[in-house]
């Protein structure tokens, strides 16, 4: 994309190109010119969807823009609400305020425990005790979350690995066998590194699940168990595009599961903090 290009929003440039875009191409311009707002927070699955097209599709059409492709259209039209909603003057004091913060980060916790039913969440967590090996998986800034969640399921009895290097859990899972499960953690879903290690898993036979933002997803379509972190609908703010603090409520709570009902759970989580007590004064 050239400089020039690039100063133009991405509604400007989808009608520009509007009349050379196959017909296929011209349903996602269609939606994406009627509804930026939804079309910013959606994937390229559920772009796709409200488009009627298949995710293929969606790519082609973005690189016909002349973009990379999705993402970085996505993030181009972000970049554009964004200065228009600074420009209209719709940000309000208390969405910036500590006060209006911490209800921000409340209302997310809610909305969190609203997507996904309780009894997946125990289905989940007995997958996980009966299985004889975790794999947990991310890509990006979201594997700092396995390496939180890692030590926890450890101390509480379980074995798993982590790992912040594709390379490591892809030869993990790999060596593994039908017993163990991979679970996968993508806030998009769309990330090709846990994509192919799920892909990767299912070639095994494991069980897998998934922590994702997205219903309709490449993860989403995957994974044989989804434990989703925000509702349809709900993904209308900017900071959900860097925030992983959704995600990190769903495995507190799983967290919380596991190491309340596992069989000597606190037996084990003691010994561990007895272990690890001589590293404190």
């Amino acid at each position: 994309m050239s400089v020039q290009d690039a100063e133009k929003t991405v509604l400007e440039s989808i009608t520009a190109m509007y009349d050379v875009c196959f017909q296929a191409e011209k349903k996602v311009a269609d939606f994406i010119l009627a509804n930026p707002g939804l079309a910013v927070n959606a994937n390229v699955s559920e772009l796709a969807n409200y488009s009627g097209v298949s995710d293929a599709t969606v790519v082609r059409f973005c690189k016909h823009l002349g973009y990379e492709g999705y993402y970085q259209m996505r993030l181009l039209l972000a970049r554009d609400i964004g200065r228009r909603t600074v420009i209209a003057g719709m940000v309000s004091q208390d969405e910036t305020s500590v006060r209006g913060l911490f209800k921000s980060i409340a209302e997310s916790a809610m909305a969190a425990a609203s997507a996904t039913e309780e009894k997946v969440y125990l289905e989940a967590a007995d997958i996980i005790r009966k299985c004889s090996m975790v794999h947990l998986v991310a890509a990006g800034n979201t594997t700092s979350l396995c390496k939180d969640l890692g030590p926890r399921l450890e101390r509480t009895g379980i074995r798993c690995t982590y790992s912040t290097l594709a390379e490591h859990y892809m030869s993990h899972i790999n060596l593994g066998s039908s017993s163990e499960v991979v679970l996968a953690i993508s806030g998009t879903g769309t990330s090709k590194y846990v994509v192919k290690a799920l892909e990767l898993a299912k070639q095994k036979g494991m069980k897998s699940i998934a922590v994702t933002a997205y219903q309709y997803s490449p993860v989403s379509r995957i994974a044989d168990l989804l434990l989703l972190s925000t509702p349809q609908g709900k993904r209308d703010n900017s900071m959900f595009r860097i925030s992983r603090l959704s995600e990190m409520m769903v495995l507190e709570v799983l967290a919380r599961i596991l190491e309340s009902t596992m069989e000597n759970g606190n037996r084990t989580i003691m010994e561990s903090e007895m272990f690890l007590s001589g590293t404190k004064f």
